[in-house]
């Protein structure tokens, strides 16, 4: 059971931490966007991005613009969708997948510099220092040429094959707009887990501060922006609870049977006690007692075994899997005390709720049946 929460929590956890690092916890974008691969564009507006830069449970607040492209490489040509960033946005998600070169550094506004995935690199036979000449499907077409930065390799490879990065300023210059024109605002919280409620409230930002009814803002949430995921995710959720349920009841009737069992080697002494006076209550709870000292002991080795294995493999990752089928490229881990002690306490709750009904065959000895003298 143990191994079972730990798995499906890291699991969970693993692929919302790198769906947000591609699309951010929260975005704000034009409410006509469509959720098209081409941002239209807004007006950068101070007031809002410092008040929610000021917001706490804000981590990092950044402007971005995306648009689709083809790079060309030889007579190889790969889709991609170009994500726009400035010196606001942080890198921390990519510092963790970066395999070769380095992050591109936008301080200078004229970096040609880009970041793309191993699938891209290896699709047109790049590397870093390679320049790639970009294409740009639009009235009239428009060419800029990148220079490979880095590389970097996530193992979601719906987004790999996908996502690069430049600078904010060439999709502006592409695309023709002002200084002052962004795609929109991707926000970073400090805790992911409260997307939901930290939305609502930028919400209330955004309509108190945004008075342009020709660039009416809309928030989206990372689990707007990835539907399929989260319901396959919520898909995960039942698989743990019917492993939990079954493991439960099997470790109920295998204690319903010892407890039996006990009882059934202990029926002279039960019969011997019952006519010294002992209620039948009392003796009831002997058992249950003896039984909760068996279920702890099982409990202590089950926590011995399944945190030791989740360590093991949470430190070294012994047990790998294939990243285009699970979006990972290993069993991933996440233990918690938390629902580690709830775990602990349910499993032991549980079972001797389970003994009772069994424990009250006690009641039903007869004393002058079950004592007998040689």
């Amino acid at each position: 059971m143990i191994l079972a929460v730990a798995i499906l929590t890291g699991f969970k956890i693993e692929i919302k931490h790198k769906l947000s690092g591609f699309s951010a916890h929260i975005q704000i974008t034009r409410l006509d966007s469509n959720n098209s691969f081409e941002s239209p564009p807004i007006t950068k507006n101070p007031k809002l991005f410092t008040q929610l830069k000021r917001f706490k449970p804000v981590a990092v607040v950044y402007p971005f613009a995306t648009k689709p492209a083809l790079f060309k490489s030889g007579t190889d040509i790969q889709g991609v969708m170009l994500t726009g960033v400035d010196t606001s946005y942080s890198w921390n998600f990519f510092k963790e997948y970066l395999i070769d070169g380095t992050l591109p550094d936008y301080h200078d506004t004229t970096s040609l510099g880009i970041l793309i995935s191993s699938t891209i690199a290896n699709h047109l036979h790049l590397h870093p220092g390679s320049r790639i000449p970009t294409y740009f499907i639009q009235d009239p077409p428009a060419l800029r040429p990148f220079v490979v930065s880095g590389i970097y390799q996530t193992g979601l490879e719906e987004y790999d094959h996908l996502y690069a990065y430049c600078h904010l300023s060439h999709i502006r210059k592409i695309n023709h707009w002002s200084s002052n024109q962004i795609g929109g605002y991707g926000i970073m919280l400090h805790h992911p887990d409260q997307y939901e409620q930290v939305a609502d409230q930028i919400r209330s930002i955004t309509t108190a501060i945004n008075f342009n009814r020709q660039e009416m803002l809309e928030v989206h949430t990372i689990r707007d922006l990835a539907p399929g995921f989260f319901d396959f995710l919520r898909l995960t959720d039942m698989n743990v609870w019917v492993i939990l349920v079954l493991m439960v009841l099997v470790a109920g009737f295998n204690m319903i049977s010892g407890l039996l069992i006990l009882i059934l080697d202990r029926t002279r002494m039960i019969g011997t006690l019952r006519t010294m006076g002992a209620r039948t209550g009392s003796l009831r709870k002997i058992f249950l007692y003896y039984a909760a000292i068996i279920i702890g002991e099982g409990l202590l080795l089950g926590n011995f075994l399944g945190i030791g294995i989740a360590l093991i493999q949470y430190y070294y990752h012994i047990i790998p899997l294939d990243p285009a089928s699970y979006f990972v490229d290993h069993v991933p881990i996440r233990l918690n005390l938390i629902w580690l002690l709830a775990l602990n306490a349910g499993t032991l709750i549980i079972t001797l709720a389970m003994l009772l009904i069994p424990s009250g065959i006690i009641s039903r000895l007869s004393p002058d049946k079950t004592i007998k003298f040689d």
